[in-house]
């Protein structure tokens, strides 16, 4: 019913910046809140940041500073700017959002399939 389309990813040097998308689409109503998470090899998925649809953000410690989340609401697109990446960034960055779909009762959660981001040293 939804679809969660995520791009963007790839390889980068330390000190570098990436900028990720994540487009939804499918049979929408409407969309509350919409994040990304990470899961980097042998370690459990971890939030990375989130947005509500009025645009209330939340950031994880280690990326407060460096990334920033936005979201086109007409779009039902979010997005993740990440400046002066790190090592320790390297993960597979995965989409999240709380969507209503069209006839559905409530909110589900639905995930993307997952973009590789890798920062060299």
């Amino acid at each position: 019913q939804v679809q969660l389309v995520e791009s963007g990813g790839g390889l980068v040097q330390a000190g570098g910046s990436l900028r990720l998308s994540c487009a939804a689409s499918g049979s929408i109503f409407s969309i509350n809140t919409m994040g990304w998470y990470r899961q980097a090899p042998g370690k459990q998925r971890e939030l990375v940041a989130t947005i509500t649809s009025g645009g209330n953000t939340n950031y994880a410690d280690s990326v407060k500073g460096r990334f920033t989340i936005s979201r086109d609401n007409a779009k039902n697109t979010v997005y993740l700017q990440m400046n002066s990446l790190k090592p320790e960034d390297t993960a597979v960055y995965y989409c999240n959002a709380r969507v209503a779909v069209v006839g559905g009762v409530g909110w589900s959660a639905y995930w993307g399939q997952g973009t590789q981001v890798t920062v060299s040293s």
